[in-house]
Formats: C-alpha cells, sequence, structure tokens
C-alpha cells in the first residue's frame, strides 16, 4: 500500500502546481473530475489513494495560488485581499518577497495547526453547536465596525459595500455557471487593478533579489496564529471560508503591516484546509470541495484516516514551499524580460478569453460589470477588503435568512 499512496502523493503535488499557476483552473473543478472517474480509477486502485491524491492537489494548490495573485493580478477567493498589496510590492522590484510572506503564513500556519489539532479537536466538538446561529449576525458587526473606522468615506465604502454584494448575491443565483468566482473576482480585483497600472505605470522594474525580507518576529507571530485560528473558525462553519476568514482577520488586526498582512492571507487558506481534515474527522461534515470528494470515496473520515491525511499535508506543504519559492524565482527572473504594458494587456486579453471560455457571454458581462466596480473603488480612493461583500453579503444572508 505504500507505493500506491507515495506515488498518488508525487501526482497530486504536480496536479497542485498546474491547479495552482494556472487561474481559473480550481481544486474543485479536479476533484469533480476525478469524482466523475472514480468508478473506472477504482477498479485499479482504493479510496484511500484516491482521498490522499486530493488532500496533496489542494495543499499544494494553496501554496502556488499566491504566483498568479501577485504576479499575474488574478486571484482566487482565497488571495483576493493579497492581489493589491502583493502588486504594490512588484512594482517596487520586490514581489518575490511578497511570494515569501504569503509562504511564511502558509506553512508556518500548516506547522501551528499540525501541533494544535489535539485542541481543535476538543473545540470544535464545543463550539460547532454554540456557533451555528450567530455567524451571519458576527459578520454584519464586523463589517459595521469596519465601514465605520473608514472616517470621512463611509458613506461610500457603505455603497461600495453593498454594490458588490448585490453582485454577488445576483451572480450566486446563476446556477448555470461554471466558474462565478472567477468573473467576479478576475474583475474586482485583477482586472481593474491590471487597468490602473497599466495607465499609470509605464515599465515593471527589476525585480530585486538582494533585498531580504523584512517581517519582524511580533507579526511573524500574529499572523501565523491568527491565521491558525481563522483558519480554525473557515474550517468548520458553513458558508463561511477563507475569505471571510482573511476579512475578519484584518478587521481584527487594523494596524498590521503588508508584510504581515500577505503572511496573514497565505496562511488562512492552508490552515482552513489543513483543519477541514479535522473537521472531517470530529464533526464529520466537509466545509470545502476537496474534503466533500474525500467523504464521497470514503464514506466516513476515520482517525487513522485523519492522521494519513495530516501526514501528506505536511508532506505537500513542504513541497509547496520549495516549488512556489523556486517558481517565484523564474517568475522574477522573466516578467521583466518583457514590456510591461505588453504584459498587462496580454493578461488582461487571457483573462477576458478565460471568462469567455468558461461561461460565454453571460461569464464577460460580470467580468466587466465587477471590473467597473473595482475601478469606481479605485476612483473613490477605498479599501478593496470593502469589494468583499461580494462574498461577506451572500454568506450573512445564508445565515440570517
Amino acid at each position: 500500500m505504500f507505493f500506491p499512496i507515495f506515488l498518488s502523493l508525487i501526482l497530486g503535488i504536480l496536479s497542485g502546481i498546474i491547479t495552482g499557476l494556472c487561474p481559473g483552473i480550481h481544486v474543485n473543478l479536479v476533484t469533480v473530475l476525478l469524482l466523475s472517474f472514480s468508478p473506472i480509477l477504482l477498479e485499479f486502485t482504493s479510496p484511500i489513494v484516491l482521498s490522499v491524491y486530493i488532500i496533496s492537489l489542494a495543499i499544494t494548490h494553496t501554496f502556488l495560488d499566491t504566483l498568479p495573485s501577485i504576479y499575474l493580478g488574478a486571484p482566487d477567493d482565497s488571495k483576493a485581499l493579497a492581489a493589491l498589496p502583493g502588486h504594490r510590492l512588484l512594482l517596487k522590484g520586490q514581489a518575490h518577497n511578497a511570494v515569501l510572506y504569503t509562504i511564511l503564513g502558509s506553512f508556518g500556519s500548516l506547522l501551528l495547526g499540525t501541533v494544535l489539532v489535539p485542541l481543535f479537536l476538543y473545540g470544535m466538538l464545543i463550539l460547532d453547536p454554540i456557533l451555528q446561529g450567530t455567524i451571519g449576525y458576527l459578520l454584519i458587526i464586523i463589517m459595521t465596525i469596519m465601514i465605520l473606522r473608514e472616517r470621512g468615506k463611509r458613506l461610500k465604502c457603505l455603497i461600495i459595500f453593498l454594490l458588490a454584494g448585490t453582485l454577488g448575491v445576483l451572480v450566486f443565483t446563476l446556477n448555470n455557471l461554471h466558474q462565478p468566482l472567477f468573473h467576479l473576482l478576475s474583475g474586482l480585483f485583477g482586472l481593474s487593478l491590471l487597468l490602473v497600472s497599466l495607465f499609470e505605470t509605464s515599465f515593471l522594474p527589476q525585480q530585486d533579489f538582494s533585498i531580504s525580507p523584512i517581517i519582524s518576529r511580533k507579526d511573524t507571530i500574529q499572523s501565523i496564529s491568527g491565521a491558525t485560528i481563522m483558519g480554525f473558525i473557515a474550517a468548520f462553519l458553513p458558508g463561511f471560508g477563507s475569505s471571510q476568514a482573511a476579512i475578519m482577520a484584518s478587521a481584527a488586526t487594523p494596524n498590521m503591516n503588508e508584510e504581515g498582512f500577505l503572511s496573514l492571507v497565505g496562511g488562512i487558506n492552508t490552515a482552513n484546509m489543513l483543519l477541514s481534515i479535522v473537521a472531517a474527522y470530529t464533526i464529520q461534515k466537509a466545509r470545502n470541495g476537496a474534503i466533500v470528494g474525500v467523504q464521497q470515496l470514503l464514506s466516513q473520515v476515520t482517525f487513522s484516516h485523519m492522521i494519513l491525511f495530516l501526514v501528506v499535508a505536511l508532506i505537500s506543504g513542504a513541497a509547496g514551499t520549495l516549488l512556489t519559492i523556486k517558481f517565484s524565482r523564474i517568475f522574477s527572473r522573466y516578467i521583466t524580460k518583457i514590456n510591461y504594458s505588453l504584459l498587462i494587456k496580454i493578461i488582461i486579453i487571457f483573462i477576458i478569453f478565460l471568462s469567455i471560455i468558461f461561461d460565454g457571454p453571460i461569464g464577460l458581462l460580470i467580468l466587466i460589470t465587477s471590473t467597473s466596480l473595482g475601478l469606481l473603488a479605485h476612483r473613490w480612493g477605498i479599501a478593496k477588503n470593502h469589494l468583499m461583500g461580494c462574498l461577506v453579503i451572500p454568506v450573512i444572508l445564508y445565515f440570517v435568512l
């Protein structure tokens, strides 16, 4: 059994490279395809081997997906808030450092989350029934505090938040969409950012590897612990994902600098994925597509399954760390070889092309609308986190109504 599991682990890591580097190819998509072919695959292998593939794929993806967010301006939901500070560091020639900050958060929260698994096991059993009916109201309180904190811009922040939330509700009511988050988040946080850069920046500076990361020990501890706690909350609350956890964490740490914030956002998704494994065993509930796939394959996640998956997660995380650093150096080295304006135009065309491929004219319409809203937020000088209303308001409505 060792060799099939090891081979599945390697294949999962390699697949995680593809899903992480290619915008729009999500872990959930690969999981659905795997489940579709599982009757055939199970004639040659076992459910546990396929489950190891999914876990290694999902963990590796949480490391590599920071690259298109920072270098290409095409984030998924878990890295949307990292797009703006990451892009600012890219324009300063420090994109590689931005990636290192996210990796620090990802691997740090992976290690801390693993160490604290016994505590989280009991915590989920105690807190799960208590928090089920309160999360919607908690989000309302948090978003209200975040808007009130914007002195002189409160009305505009509220308008942007509500417009983004309305757009999110409309998009999620369209059940026939294949990649709703791609159009929504690529417009709000990617395409709008690229268009601004196109008109404000004529070239991309040489990426400087000699500048050492400057994150302090205090920010490192704060970001990793915050990411682990938020990942824990997101792992067992229905409808509450990494993006909502990032908003809560940013609201709780308003004075955190860009380096710490990138580490925080990087760590939340990895911690969420890791602790979703624990939730699948403890409360027998899946909170993301990858774990849903695992539960369908195994029927029930046992203690021995959980231990195996935690080991697989640690190995995949270590591999993901090394691979992300390697690919980031390649990105940094070659991204400046071409004209930056031309590069932005190519990326914009690529995102539009993917939007049309995924969902045709409807996908393109959503992309244009979300991009316009992102540009409006920039024009008004509104913080990008208020655009996360596109995900927060649907979650609030899910819990409150």
